[in-house]
């Protein structure tokens, strides 16, 4: 690799990573590698774990589709880097296997989309964290967030403040590797087509279930969100990586809106009334009662807990902060909003 390029180093690429590698593939100033699991992350001694997917149409009337997309497996996340041109490394995510990589390749940043619901997470972060501490030029760190307002909640959802917030602890103890936690609200890529994007549905979750044309409101709609394109984050984070100043916590968002505002976008934008249904806080409430106390968080549990948080806004990027920050960094960064986004989906192969 070239000697005047930095080497960015990505690890547990899964689906929004893709776009962050493809973005710094095409930026003159970036090389970028993968780190890729030559193990379950199941065998690493701890026990079984829940992967949350931070992972959702065609003119035509949308058709369902699976709700079960499973999140990359390493030969599928290999077959695609090598396709793309990206070196992947196989690790099995100790100190040692990370830090041999990072050094043999002299990477400089390592950012990671290792999403877990378990300490797991916890694990693998802190031996990311000490490999960089250890590496010879390997001193910044973005770890796993990708989610909303972290700062007025971080304990939020409840998985987070079991898994995020201990790191981030042990993030904030050491003054030896440059570190932000990276947020963006709600993906997009939700209200595109599903051979648009990297992001595989999840209309179990995410309101919107465009294939299958139908919504779910969770609350009354009228809850503040915000969302961001995963090709924008991508772009984002390139911009960041050239970065001098890093500050603990970053946000980056298109646009604020809500869920009812939305849903008429598709309506017009597809001139297609959209059916709906409605989930009440109540209801939620309800789900995340029945299931306090778990040893392992059920899918049930970790829907319901996205459900809260959509309902309290607490997905939604804080607005003063996000655009003083889209000032200082992201600059070049041309953020779309729902209907650009539409748009382009019905003009281009793939958004």
């Amino acid at each position: 690799m070239a000697s005047d390029r930095q080497v960015i180093a990505v690890a547990g690429v899964g689906h929004l990573g893709r776009y962050i590698c493809e973005e710094l593939l095409a930026a003159p100033d970036f090389d970028v590698i993968v780190l890729s699991r030559q193990v379950c992350l199941r065998n690493l001694h701890q026990p079984p774990i829940a992967l949350h997917p931070n992972t959702l149409h065609n003119h035509n009337t949308p058709k369902s589709s699976s709700t079960n997309l499973p999140h990359p497996t390493q030969s599928t996340t290999t077959s695609w880097a090598s396709k793309k041109g990206i070196p992947t490394h196989p690790t099995d995510y100790t100190p040692s296997s990370i830090l041999s990589i990072l050094n043999q390749t002299n990477a400089t940043t390592l950012i990671s989309f290792i999403n877990l619901t378990s300490p797991l997470y916890i694990q693998i972060h802190s031996a990311l964290l000490s490999a960089c501490r250890q590496s010879t030029h390997c001193k910044r760190l973005i770890p796993s967030e990708w989610i909303g307002d972290v700062e007025s909640y971080p304990l939020k959802p409840e998985f987070y403040g079991t898994t995020r917030e201990p790191f981030r602890q042990a993030l904030r103890a050491q003054d030896t590797v440059k570190w932000t936690l990276f947020n963006n609200g709600w993906l997009a890529d939700y209200f595109l087509p599903a051979a648009k994007t990297h992001m595989p549905p999840i209309p179990d979750e995410f309101p919107v279930d465009v294939n299958g044309w139908r919504a779910c409101v969770r609350g009354t709609g009228e809850e503040v969100q915000s969302w961001t394109c995963g090709r924008d984050i991508g772009r984002a984070v390139v911009e960041f990586c050239r970065a001098d100043e890093w500050e603990p916590v970053t946000y980056v968002a298109a646009e604020w809106s809500t869920f009812n505002t939305a849903i008429k976008v598709m309506e017009e934008f597809y001139d297609q009334p959209m059916p709906r249904t409605n989930k009440p806080w109540g209801k939620i409430q309800e789900t995340i009662e029945a299931h306090k106390g778990e040893k392992e968080l059920s899918p049930e549990a970790e829907i319901a807990q996205v459900e809260e948080m959509m309902v309290m806004s607490y997905l939604a990027c804080p607005k003063e902060k996000t655009l003083r920050q889209r000032d200082k960094y992201f600059r070049n960064v041309a953020f779309r909003g729902l209907r650009q986004l539409l748009q382009e989906a019905k003009e281009l192969e793939f958004v």
